[in-house]
Parts: C-alpha cells; sequence; structure tokens
C-alpha cells in the first residue's frame, strides 16, 4: 500500500537519525558505499513504515512489534521518512529532503548541549519552508542521568521558543533501545495529518534520487532503464503514461554544454515495496523508464520535475529574488556582494548562481544550471562564509 506522508528525520550529525529510522521503519537507510564508510548519511534516505493502532485504542506499535500479536493490532497508517544528512556540508542534500515533507521529526541527544550547530540549521529550513508540523525526539536518553536529562529538556524548550515547533511535543526515547518507540508514533499520528490533496490537478513529482539497477557485466540484451525516486506531489501517475521531464538531462558536445529536456513513458511504478499500476500524492515512489542506465546513476537526475508536457513551470536561467538573509548569535552574515557566488536550493534542485545586480532586497542570478520552478516558490540560499558554506538566508522566486 502506497504511504500517504512524508515525513523528515532531520537534526544535528550523530544524534540518531539513522538510528531512529530504523527503529520506526526496520531499515537502515545509510546504504551507500561512502555512508558506510564514515559513519554519516551522505545522500537523502528514505524509508517507508506501517504504524499500527491497537483495536483498544490504547497504544500504538511498529509492524515488528505488531505482527507479535497480529489480532490485537490495525493499521493506522502507512508513511515514508526521508532521513537527511546532519553534517554543516551537507546542507544543501538536507534542504532538498526538506522540500518534499509534509511534516518532520527533530532529533536531539540529550547528551549533549543544544542547540548544536545543525539543530538550529535544521530548524530554521524547516521554518524557511513553512514546515509546521513537527515532533521533537529527545534521543539517547539511556546515557545520562534523570537530572541531565531534565536539564536537556528546558534546554530544547527555550532554543524551540519563537520558532515554528515551539509547541512541538517532545518524546524523550533511546532509538538503538527502542524505548518509547510506541509514544513518538502516538505523537506522529496526531502531530504530522496526511495533507488533503487535489488527485485532479496536473501529475508533478519531485526527484530526489535516481538509480542504475543494472549488475556490473550485465548482458546488453538484459540491462533495464534507468529508474527515477521520488514524491509526486499532485495528480496521479499511471503505467504507460507519457510524462515529460525538466530542465532534463546535460549533453556535452566539444564545442559546448547544454542541458536538454526529455520525454519518456512510465515502464514500471514501485510504491511501498511493491509494483503498482498507479500512483498518487503521498508518500516515495519509484518509476521505471526507458532512459539510458548511464544518465541515472548516481543521482544524476535529482533536481528535474516529472509531469505531463506542458503543465510543468518553466525552466529558467536568470532568476530574480526578493531575499532575506538569516540573523542569529555567533553568525556573521554581512550583506550580498556583486559578483558573489551563491548556492540556490529550489526543491530538490540545487545550483551555483552568480549575482549579476543587486537592487534594495532583490538578487538578480545567473545560474550555472537551470531551475524548473513556479514564481513565488521558496528558495533556500548558501553561501561560502569564511571556509564554509553555510545556510544564510532565503527567497521568493519573482
Amino acid at each position: 500500500m502506497q504511504a500517504e506522508v512524508n515525513i523528515g528525520m532531520v537534526g544535528h550529525v550523530d544524534h540518531g537519525k539513522t538510528s531512529l529510522t530504523r527503529a520506526l521503519t526496520g531499515k537502515w537507510t545509510d546504504t551507500h558505499s561512502e555512508e558506510l564508510k564514515r559513519g554519516i548519511t551522505i545522500k537523502i534516505g528514505y524509508a517507508d513504515a506501517t504504524f499500527y493502532k491497537s483495536k483498544s485504542g490504547e497504544g500504538y506499535a511498529t509492524e515488528a512489534e505488531a505482527k507479535k500479536e497480529p489480532d490485537k493490532w490495525e493499521i493506522a497508517r502507512h508513511v515514508s521518512f526521508l532521513d537527511a544528512p546532519g553534517h554543516e556540508t551537507l546542507m544543501t542534500t538536507t534542504i532538498a529532503a526538506s522540500s518534499i515533507i509534509d511534516g518532520a521529526v527533530l532529533v536531539i541527544a540529550a547528551n549533549e548541549q543544544c542547540p548544536q550547530p545543525q539543530t538550529e540549521e535544521h530548524l530554521q529550513v524547516l521554518d524557511i519552508l513553512g514546515i509546521k508540523n513537527v515532533v521533537v525526539v529527545q534521543n539517547k536518553i539511556d546515557l545520562i542521568d534523570r537530572e541531565k536529562a531534565i536539564e536537556n529538556y528546558k534546554q530544547i524548550k527555550k532554543f524551540l521558543a519563537g520558532s515554528t515547533a515551539e509547541n512541538a511535543p517532545i518524546i524523550p526515547i533511546s532509538a538503538n533501545y527502542n524505548a518509547n518507540i510506541d509514544k513518538l508514533i502516538e505523537a506522529i499520528e496526531k502531530t504530522i495529518p496526511t495533507p488533503k490533496r487535489d488527485p485532479s490537478l496536473p501529475a508533478r513529482m519531485v526527484v530526489a534520487r535516481s538509480f542504475d539497477v543494472n549488475k556490473p557485466g550485465s548482458e546488453i540484451s538484459k540491462l533495464k532503464g534507468g529508474v527515477i525516486g521520488g514524491s509526486l506531489m499532485q495528480g496521479k501517475l499511471c503505467v504507460g503514461d507519457e510524462i515529460e521531464m525538466l530542465p532534463g538531462i546535460t549533453k556535452k558536445t566539444k564545442e559546448k554544454e547544454t542541458i536538454e529536456p526529455i520525454t519518456l513513458k512510465v515502464d514500471a511504478l514501485m510504491a511501498g515495496g511493491k509494483s503498482v499500476q498507479e500512483v498518487g500524492p503521498g508518500g516515495l515512489i519509484g518509476v521505471a523508464t526507458g532512459i539510458d542506465p548511464a544518465l541515472t546513476k548516481s543521482d544524476h537526475l535529482t533536481g528535474n520535475l516529472i509531469g505531463k508536457a506542458g503543465t510543468l513551470p518553466p525552466v529558467l536561467s536568470e532568476i530574480t529574488l526578493e531575499y532575506s538573509l538569516l540573523k542569529r548569535e555567533g553568525f556573521d552574515n554581512p550583506a550580498l556582494r556583486m559578483g558573489e557566488p551563491i548556492v540556490i536550493s529550489s526543491g530538490t534542485a540545487t545550483t551555483l548562481g552568480a549575482i549579476i545586480k543587486l537592487k534594495g532586497n532583490n538578487v538578480f542570478l545567473k545560474l550555472k544550471r537551470p531551475v524548473c520552478a513556479d514564481k513565488k516558490a521558496k528558495m533556500a540560499i548558501t553561501r561560502k562564509l569564511g571556509q564554509r558554506w553555510r545556510l544564510s538566508g532565503f527567497g521568493i522566486l519573482k
């Protein structure tokens, strides 16, 4: 069954997001070789989960727990989790993940001072993108005593004051020991509702991942086309649909490099780990296509939009943003400068932009790679401050 809602797992590096995702879904989302080597999330990880509610209405459980006493439980909801990187150098990936979520779980380690740098930045991303349905997790309570847990709780409440998550429930847990996971599921079910969606709107899918599913050494006659992963934001997709991808794929010649739109056919659809004939909005889906798998490997198509030809927003190589810069303690964020390179995140697309004009609070940018976006779309601004690229502000597309 297809998931109904996308939930982001955000927070500082090594605070337990991936471990919590595993506790809720049974899946370890760090599968990339470099992720396993370094022990951190680099790419967007995702996993589906089915939450269960007791028939007596007294509690919630994961699928693994519900299977132990199947007569006691009934399905409450199918959800998708997106596990976003916590490391500051991977903030653009986190922003991409946040752009396709309906709610968020903000993970904060109880054994560290709150807030940590990316805890603060991830909360700002949720504020910028207007993600209001948030559950806060106080993880690693097994590593501290009661007094320290209470002190950390007070730090969290102070940190959340004035933000979109000011009144969010705070659930103490231990992800590694599956402690209080049932209470966390209950908080998610009560705090993050399934959004109302209009299936009559034209299909629009945000591409978050793309894959080559062929094993090395596969025979040419047995090669499969590239697979695209992401979330359908509106409308529906069916097997056999003819769809368009924008901005498209990069083509290089000796003279120049161009980005060209591509038209393709939906060969198969996957949702909830199963092959289906039709998908609607909500959850994460996979789309099998006839695209050359060399073009889809290593997430090369991340940042594209997919939909019926003629229904997608315009492709833009130059944009004007009405922007605001973030202000916070200990963060020097000077005014933008002419010629300064900045990173723009629009949906799951990330591109470098050069400032060609500044006028008041409007910035005019020439983009290295075009984006496909509607007017009034929110875009995050990341700039190099000192030796680091930092989330610095946001803009509204004019």
